[in-house]
């Protein structure tokens, strides 16, 4: 039991741009559109591409109005929600919505003893996360430290969540209070510390962002919201790829309920983006637009 041990809205699409004055500037501003089309990127209203958002949910979805529950799937891109691995005792009342939480309404696992008792939530990736791709989520650690206590989110190959004791994951992000507060990361090449303790992230909450630099490797970042200084490592992926599965889990806890934001783990969204194309692209499709207008003039 003991080494059993055991994470931002979606971004607006906005098409709206003013219309063209003269046939060379639509012809620049549709570069950009061309460029932007190209990268598989949405135009924002100054005429630059925005990342492409391939998987979004959100605990305001509405698929989650009445409470939050196994087999829901909210957004698109990602697979259903599975309990799978939470403890059954009392059944039903690990998982449910809060509006408490310094992150705002929030998908919230509790636990139930400071020595038993296992919240578990994941769900897959469709398609796996691609090299290049960015999984965002934000979430919100309980703030008290209890020995033998903690939380983590792993990536895996699914196809389900890992039970309590199986911490196998491709990297796994977590705070686990043999003495230490702060997280972690762990993956191929060992254990990291990030510096970040628990009770910066419960102020405000916490960003975490994973990018796939190739295959086997990752750039990872773990921004506090409170200002801190972010937290960002570059490593190796360990051998559990690809990666098709996250999973948040909170162990041995004593919450007085969903909207107890003290002692529970909390997610308010998670995102996957694919990155924005370079500006040289964009400044290389305007000036040969341009010189296509000379030509034709």
């Amino acid at each position: 039991m003991r080494s059993h041990f055991t994470i931002n809205n979606p971004r607006p699409n906005d098409t709206t741009s003013a219309p063209a004055k003269t046939m060379r500037s639509h012809f620049l501003m549709n570069g950009a559109a061309m460029a932007c089309a190209l990268s598989g990127a949405t135009v924002m209203m100054t005429g630059v591409c925005s990342g492409q958002i391939v998987a979004s949910d959100h605990a305001n979805d509405p698929t989650y109005a009445g409470g939050w529950s196994a087999g829901q799937n909210g957004g698109y891109g990602l697979g259903a929600w599975s309990f799978n691995g939470t403890d059954p005792t009392p059944a039903g009342t690990y998982q449910a919505m809060s509006s408490s939480s310094v992150i705002g309404r929030a998908w919230t696992l509790a636990t139930h003893s400071d020595t038993t008792g296992l919240a578990n939530a994941g769900r897959g990736i469709v398609g796996g996360l691609q090299v290049g791709q960015t999984f965002e989520t934000v979430i919100d650690n309980p703030t008290p430290s209890h020995f033998f206590r903690g939380f983590d989110i792993l990536f895996t190959s699914g196809p389900d969540n890992n039970p309590g004791g199986n911490n196998t994951s491709a990297l796994r992000a977590s705070v686990f209070n043999y003495g230490s507060t702060t997280w972690g990361i762990n993956d191929a090449g060992g254990s990291s510390s990030s510096g970040i303790n628990q009770a910066t992230v419960a102020v405000a909450g916490m960003k975490l962002d994973l990018t796939l630099t190739s295959a086997t490797t990752y750039s990872l970042t773990l921004t506090p919201l409170n200002g801190a200084t972010p937290y960002t490592h570059a490593g190796t992926l360990a051998g559990v790829t690809p990666i098709t599965w996250v999973d948040f889990r909170l162990y041995h806890g004593t919450s007085t309920g969903p909207e107890d934001p003290t002692d529970n783990f909390e997610i308010s969204s998670m995102m996957i983006t694919v990155p924005e194309p370079s500006t040289f692209a964009l400044i290389g499709l305007g000036f040969g637009g341009l010189l296509f207008f000379r030509r034709r003039k």
